[in-house]
C-alpha cells in the first residue's frame, strides 16, 4: 500500500507542537521566575516617583517582556508557526502584545489620556495572568499555589484599584485588597470598578476558604489512615 501523504504530514506537525510543548515545560521554572518577578517589577513602575528609578524600571520591565515574547516566538518556530498553536496559545498572543499599548501614552497631548490608563491596566493585568501562572509552575503543593497565587491576586487588585483611580495611595488600595481577598469584607471605595472587584474577591475568599478546608480535611484522614490500629483487650 503506498502511504498517505497527508498522514505523514499530520504526524510531522503533530510532532512540532509536542516538541513547542516539551520546550515550555523546560522553561518553566526559570520563566515562572522571571513572572513572578515581572509583577513586582510593574508594581514598582506604578509607585516609583524619582526619574531615574522610573528609568531604571521601565527598562527592566521591557527587557522581561523581550524575554517572554522571545520564549513565545522560539515556540512557534518549532512548531512552524501552524494554526493548531495558533489556536491553543492565542489569549497568549492578547496578553504580549497589550503592554505596547503604552507606546500611545504619547496621545495624552491630543487629550487621549484613557488610552494611556488603559495601557497601564492592560500592563498590570498582564503581569498578574503571567505571575498567576508562574506561581503554579513554581509550586507543586496545593497550599503553597493557593497561596502564591493569593499574595498574586491581591496585588493585581490593588494596582488595578490605584491605576483607576478607586484609590489615591496604593497603601489603602493594598490593604484593604488583602483584607477583601482574605476574608471578602467590602471595599470602602464606592465607584463602579471596585464593586465589581468586590464582588470577584468575595468569590475568590469564599474558593480558597473551600479549598482549606478541604486540603486541611485530607490531611487529618491521612493522618487517621496511617496510624496502627488499635489492639483491643481480649476477656478471658
Amino acid at each position: 500500500m503506498t502511504p498517505d501523504p497527508s498522514s505523514s504530514t499530520n504526524v510531522v506537525k503533530e510532532r512540532r507542537l509536542t516538541s513547542a510543548e516539551l520546550l515550555a515545560q523546560r522553561l518553566d521554572k526559570p520563566m515562572g521566575v522571571l513572572g513572578i518577578l515581572f509583577l513586582l517589577v510593574i508594581l514598582g513602575q506604578l509607585l516609583a516617583s524619582e526619574p531615574g528609578l522610573v528609568t531604571v524600571l521601565n527598562v527592566v520591565g521591557w527587557i522581561f517582556w523581550a524575554i517572554f515574547v522571545a520564549e513565545f516566538i522560539l515556540r512557534a518556530y518549532i512548531a512552524r508557526f501552524q494554526a493548531a498553536f495558533w489556536k491553543r496559545n492565542w489569549w497568549q498572543v492578547i496578553f504580549l502584545l497589550v503592554p505596547f499599548l503604552r507606546f500611545f501614552r504619547v496621545l495624552r497631548v491630543l487629550r487621549f489620556a484613557r488610552v494611556a490608563r488603559f495601557a497601564r491596566f492592560g500592563g498590570v493585568l498582564s503581569a498578574g495572568v503571567r505571575g498567576s501562572r508562574s506561581a503554579g509552575r513554581l509550586l507543586t503543593s496545593r497550599i503553597g499555589w493557593l497561596a502564591a497565587l493569593t499574595g498574586v491576586v491581591v496585588l493585581v487588585a490593588s494596582q488595578l484599584l490605584y491605576v483607576v483611580g478607586s484609590y489615591d495611595r496604593y497603601g489603602d488600595a493594598l490593604l484593604e485588597s488583602a483584607m477583601s481577598t482574605i476574608t471578602g469584607s467590602e471595599l470602602s471605595a464606592g465607584d463602579g470598578f471596585a464593586k465589581v472587584l468586590q464582588l470577584i474577591l468575595a468569590v475568590y475568599s469564599v474558593a480558597v476558604f473551600a479549598t482549606l478546608a478541604g486540603a486541611l480535611g485530607a490531611f487529618f484522614l491521612r493522618a487517621e489512615a496511617t496510624q496502627p490500629p488499635a489492639r483491643e483487650n481480649m476477656g478471658e
